[in-house]
């Protein structure tokens, strides 16, 4: 489950339990500009509540059914009513199919714990950059689970053109919102007050073997950053901590990897041994941290300075990799 610090406690005005609990007889209310009206507390007139906004909107726009949801869904997809931004995000599909089928998995399978979340912007542009690792990328799935659940924001994902290239895999990426990991499009969600996800480790990082693991691959030449530069939005250094674990990657059949188009073929202790029983994903406990956020409209650093531009790229890597030592002293064990 998500820790989070519980919500902040609402204050609403009025008078102390006892005034309102008091005799529970009628009592008179003074009501400013009008004459005193005898009333019981515990039944306004029809003109206070309907001007009460969440009464109001409750019986203006009640919440549908689950059932009324679905078959509005079914009805949408058939008729062809739904929207996709440019890049093809359907946040309905996403938001009504995909997320609760990953949260099953978040939930109960990897335990995700969060922490940071208040660091995440409630609204506006920001880099998110997260560690890459598993094998296979159930980290950004999982990563965008964690976002939704902390901001109730869509983590847009940069990824490799592999991914879409590669049958059903990439258009389903492009319905939950990722995009080509390049800066111009990585630039244009940013000012589009998009959360931007990116894992500059790329396959380097998820590739690694188990031996490797939590050591941070290089970051490239930080093309990320620039976009941040450019953007003006904060960078927000993001640690997972357990998908390392999922598929511990022993080997690698590269004449089979070469075969398919494959950065890699990976050997882990159950795959291809026990066949697809074998890909099915170690169940670890999942810790992903979001960092404070590093300001980049204060830094003077000339984005058309390659040196300046992996510094900073260099900086924020040393932060998640203390993140991930941090994270790993404090855990109990791989699956608790």
């Amino acid at each position: 489950m998500v820790d989070r610090d519980p919500a902040p406690d609402f204050v609403r005005a009025g008078g102390t339990g006892a005034d309102v609990l008091g005799a529970g007889s009628a009592q008179v209310i003074p009501l400013p500009g009008r004459e005193r009206q005898s009333r019981s507390v515990a039944e306004p007139h029809d003109a206070e509540v309907l001007a009460m906004p969440a009464v109001r909107k409750a019986r203006i726009e009640p919440e549908p059914d689950p059932l009324t949801r679905a078959l509005e869904f079914v009805h949408n997809r058939l008729t062809g009513n739904y929207d996709v931004d440019e890049f093809g995000f359907d946040e309905e599909l996403t938001e009504s199919l995909v997320l609760p089928v990953l949260r099953v998995l978040y939930d109960k399978w990897f335990r995700v714990t969060t922490y940071g979340d208040e660091n995440l912007p409630a609204d506006g542009g920001a880099l998110l950059v997260f560690n890459h690792s598993g094998t296979i990328p159930l980290d950004a799935l999982m990563a965008s689970v964690a976002v939704h659940e902390a901001s109730g924001r869509h983590a847009r994902h940069l990824a490799a053109d592999l991914v879409f290239k590669l049958p059903f895999v990439g258009p389903f990426a492009r319905k939950v919102g990722h995009t080509l990991a390049c800066n111009a499009d990585a630039e244009r969600l940013l000012n589009d007050g998009e959360l931007v996800g990116v894992f500059p480790e790329g396959f380097k990082g998820i590739g690694k073997p188990f031996s490797s693991r939590y050591k941070l691959q290089r970051f490239g030449r930080g093309g990320f950053v620039a976009a941040a530069l450019r953007s003006g939005v904060p960078i927000v250094p993001c640690a997972i901590v357990g998908a390392e674990e999922i598929y511990p990657k022993i080997g690698d059949i590269k004449p089979l990897a070469r075969l398919l188009g494959l950065p890699y073929f990976p050997v882990t202790p159950l795959f291809p041994l026990l066949g697809p029983l074998g890909a099915i994903p170690l169940p670890t406990k999942w810790h992903i941290e979001f960092g404070d956020p590093v300001r980049t409209d204060a830094m003077q650093v000339d984005v058309d300075d390659p040196m300046a531009v992996f510094t900073v790229a260099d900086q924020v890597r040393e932060t998640i990799q203390r993140m991930l030592y941090a994270r790993l002293a404090e855990r109990g064990g791989v699956f608790r």
